[in-house]
C-alpha cells in the first residue's frame, strides 16, 4: 500500500515556480463569453453562503439589544458594522488581497499552507499545524452552514401563516436528507441552474432593499464607520456581543478564496464588486430602514421587506438559495477531504468521480454520511436558526485568523513586502478578526462548543493519522532490505522467472516493497519485468503531464518509477503508465499484475503513542479505501499479499 506522509507532501516539490502576486490567472486571454459564463457560475457556487446571510444576520444582531429601548442610532450603528465587515473582511482582505496569493491558480487554507511552506523553502511545523487547524475548523463550519441556512429559509413560512410553524422542522429535515442523498449523482447538471437562480436571488434582495430605503433615508448614515464604532463603544458588553452576530454577515468569505481554482480570480472579483456586494449592501440598508420606520419588524426584517403577496414566493426562492449555499459547503468538504488525503492527513477514502470531464466534481460517501448525520443532529438539537446562530461564527473567525497568519509568511518570505505595509494591512485584519473571534467566544456555552468540538476532533484525527503513519513507515523501513541490495542478491541467486510485468506499489522506493519480499518468500518467482512505483503528492494543486513521471532503470529487469500528483488530483496509476509508453516504457495492462500489500495493524506497548491513540490509528486504518479503487487499478489485475504489523 502507498501511504504518503505529510512531510513528503510538503517537501517533495521544488521551490521554483511558486506563485507571486497576480500570477496564474486561469482566465487570462479568455473571450468575453467565457468570462461571463465563469462570472455567472461563480455567483451560483461561490456566493451561496454569504449571499443568504441577510436572512438572519441583522435579525440576530438586533436581538441582543433591548427591544423596548432600541434607538435609531443603534439600528444605524449595527447596519454600519454589517456593511463595513463586508467592505474590510471580504472586499479588501479576500477579493483584493488574498486572491493574489494563489498556488498555481488554487486557493484555500491548505493551498495557502503549501504556498507558505514553499516560500520558506523548508518544512515548518508551525505553518503545517496552522494548515491542519484551518482544515479542521472548516469541518465545524461545514456541518453548521446547511443546518442554519435551510432552517432560516424554511422559517419564513411562519411569516406567511403561523399554521406552518409545527412543520418547519420536518420540512427542513426532508430538504436536508434529499440534498445529501442526491450527492451521489453528481452536481454538474444541477450546478448549471445555480448561477441563474442566484442571479435572481441577488436581484430580488437588491430590489427589496431599494424599495424600503425611502422609508427612512437616515439609514444612509451607516456608510460612515463612525456610527458603527460609536455603537460598539457606547454599548460596552452588549456591543461586544452584537459584534459576534454581525460576523454572520461575512460567513462564507473563505469560499471566495477556496473556489478560486474553479472559476479564476477575475470572474469572482467581477461578480462580487458588480453584483453581490451592491445587492447585500442595499438589502441591509432596506432592512435597517424598515426597522427604523416599523420597530416591530425586528422579529424578521428580511421576509417583512416583501409585500404580503410575495412572501411565499420569497420563502421558496430563499429555500432554493440556501440549498445552493449548502451544496457549495458540501462540495467544499469533499474537495478539502481529498486534499487532506493526498497530503497524508487522513486515510484513503473512496473517492468517486461524478463527471467524466471535470476533475473537481467528486463524491466521497463516508464524508457525505458523516455530514448528514451531523447536520440532522444539529437541527434536532437547536430547533431554530436563532439558536443555531450561537453555534455559528467561532470556527469561521478562527479560520480567518489562520489565513491571516499564513498570509504573513507569504508576504514576508515570498513577496518581500516592507514591514510598515505588513503591519498596517495584516495588523488591521488581525485586529478586526481577533475582535470578531473574541466576541464569538461568548457564545461557547450557548452552542459555540459544537464547531470547537468538531474542529478539535478533526485535529486529533489528523494528528493521529500523521503520527501513526510516520511511526509505521519508520518501523517498516527499519525492517526492510534496500532495493539495490535485493537486486544484487537476486543476480547471484536467480529465482524462477515468469513472463509479464509485476508492479509493486510502495511509499519508499529505496527499500524493497513488502509485497515483493512476500512474493519471493512464498511463491519463489519473479516476473521478467518488475516496476517499483511510488506515488508522491506535491505541494502544488496539480502537476503537469510533463512532470508526472520519473523513471530510473536499476537493472535490465528492475525499474523504479515515481509518479507525481498535485494535492487536488486523484492518482490514476494505469493511466500514468499508459502515457509513459510514448517514452519507451513497455507496459501492457493485460500482461501486468499489480501486487499490493495489505497490512493488518496491531497495537504495541512500545509504539511511541498513547494506548488510546494506537487504537484510534488502527480504527482509522480500517476505514481506508482499498488501494485498488483509490489508484484506479483494474481489480482483475491485482494480487494482494497480507501481513501483520505492530505499530
Amino acid at each position: 500500500m502507498v501511504q504518503n506522509s505529510a512531510s513528503e507532501a510538503v517537501n517533495s516539490a521544488p521551490a521554483a515556480g511558486v506563485a507571486s502576486p497576480g500570477d496564474h490567472d486561469p482566465q487570462a486571454g479568455h473571450p468575453k463569453s467565457s468570462m461571463l459564463a465563469l462570472t455567472l457560475g461563480s455567483v451560483g457556487v461561490v456566493y451561496g453562503d454569504i449571499g443568504t446571510s441577510p436572512i438572519y444576520a441583522l435579525r440576530e444582531s438586533l436581538h441582543h439589544i433591548n427591544g423596548d429601548a432600541i434607538l435609531a442610532s443603534d439600528v444605524i450603528g449595527v447596519i454600519s458594522l454589517l456593511m463595513w465587515a463586508l467592505f474590510v473582511i471580504v472586499t479588501v482582505k479576500y477579493v483584493l488581497f488574498l486572491m493574489r496569493a494563489d498556488n498555481k491558480g488554487e486557493g484555500g487554507t491548505l493551498a495557502l499552507m503549501a504556498l507558505a511552506q514553499n516560500a520558506m523553502g523548508r518544512r515548518a511545523a508551525p505553518v503545517f499545524m496552522l494548515g491542519i487547524l484551518g482544515a479542521s475548523l472548516f469541518s465545524g463550519d461545514a456541518i453548521i452552514t446547511p443546518a442554519i441556512s435551510v432552517l432560516s429559509a424554511v422559517e419564513g413560512l411562519k411569516v406567511v401563516t403561523p399554521l406552518f410553524e409545527p412543520y418547519v422542522l420536518v420540512i427542513t429535515i426532508v430538504i436536508l436528507i434529499t440534498l445529501f442523498t442526491v450527492q451521489q449523482y453528481g452536481t454538474g447538471k444541477v450546478a448549471n441552474l445555480f448561477g441563474p437562480i442566484m442571479l435572481v436571488w441577488f436581484g430580488t434582495i437588491a430590489i427589496m432593499g431599494v424599495s424600503h430605503i425611502g422609508d427612512s433615508p437616515d439609514i444612509l448614515y451607516a456608510f460612515n464607520p463612525y456610527y458603527g464604532l460609536r455603537f460598539l463603544f457606547a454599548h460596552g458588553m452588549i456591543g461586544f456581543i452584537v459584534l459576534g452576530s454581525v460576523f454572520l454577515a461575512v460567513t462564507g468569505a473563505e469560499a471566495l478564496y477556496a473556489d478560486m481554482g474553479h472559476f479564476g480570480r477575475r470572474p469572482i472579483q467581477i461578480a462580487w464588486i458588480g453584483l453581490v456586494l451592491p445587492a447585500l449592501v442595499l438589502n441591509y440598508l432596506g432592512q435597517g430602514a424598515l426597522v427604523l420606520k416599523t420597530p416591530e419588524a425586528i422579529e424578521n426584517p428580511f421576509f417583512l421587506l416583501a409585500p404580503q403577496w410575495a412572501t411565499l414566493p420569497l420563502v421558496l426562492l430563499a429555500t432554493l438559495a440556501t440549498v445552493i449555499a449548502s451544496q457549495a459547503t458540501i462540495t467544499g468538504a469533499f474537495s478539502l477531504a481529498r486534499q487532506a488525503i493526498q497530503l497524508g492527513l487522513l486515510p484513503r477514502l473512496d473517492i468517486q468521480h461524478t463527471s467524466s470531464t471535470q476533475e473537481g466534481q467528486i463524491y466521497i460517501p463516508r464524508v457525505n454520511r458523516v455530514m448528514l448525520v451531523g447536520v440532522l443532529l444539529l437541527v434536532m438539537m437547536f430547533k431554530s436558526s436563532s439558536a443555531l446562530a450561537s453555534a455559528y461564527g467561532i470556527a469561521v473567525t478562527a479560520s480567518l485568523v489562520v489565513d491571516t497568519c499564513l498570509a504573513y509568511v507569504v508576504v514576508t518570505r515570498l513577496w518581500h513586502w516592507p514591514k510598515w505595509t505588513i503591519v498596517l494591512m495584516l495588523g488591521t485584519f488581525l485586529t478586526i478578526e481577533m475582535a470578531f473571534f473574541s466576541s464569538n467566544l461568548v457564545k461557547i456555552l450557548d452552542g459555540g462548543w459544537v464547531p470547537v468540538l468538531v474542529g478539535a476532533a478533526m485535529v486529533v484525527i489528523m494528528w493521529t493519522w500523521l503520527r501513526g503513519t510516520r511511526l509505521l513507515e519508520s518501523k517498516v523501513h527499519r525492517d526492510s532490505i534496500p532495493l539495490l541490495d535485493l537486486i544484487h542478491m537476486l543476480e547471484k541467486s536467480k529465482p524462477t522467472r515468469v513472463p509479464g510485468t509485476a508492479i509493486f506499489l510502495t511509499s519508499d522506493t529505496a527499500v524493497a516493497p513488502a509485497a515483493l519480499m512476500h512474493n519471493l518468500k512464498h511463491n519463489k518467482v519473479l516476473h521478467e519485468r518488475v516496476f517499483v512505483i511510488s506515488v508522491k503528492t506535491e505541494d502544488t494543486p496539480r502537476v503537469g503531464i510533463q512532470n508526472r513521471c520519473e523513471i530510473q532503470k536499476l537493472s535490465p529487469d528492475f525499474t523504479r518509477i515515481t509518479l507525481h500528483y498535485g494535492f487536488m488530483e486523484s492518482p490514476r496509476v494505469p493511466a500514468a503508465l499508459a502515457s509513459m509508453r510514448k517514452g519507451g516504457l513497455k507496459f501492457d495492462i493485460m500482461t501486468t499484475s499489480f501486487f499490493l500489500g495489505r497490512r493488518t495493524i496491531k497495537a504495541s506497548p512500545n509504539s511511541g503513542m498513547p494506548r488510546w491513540q494506537d487504537k484510534l490509528f488502527i480504527t482509522l486504518s480500517r476505514q481506508a479505501a482499498n488501494a485498488t479503487d483509490f489508484f484506479s487499478i483494474p481489480s482483475d489485475r491485482v494480487v494482494e499479499l497480507g501481513a501483520q504489523v505492530t505499530v
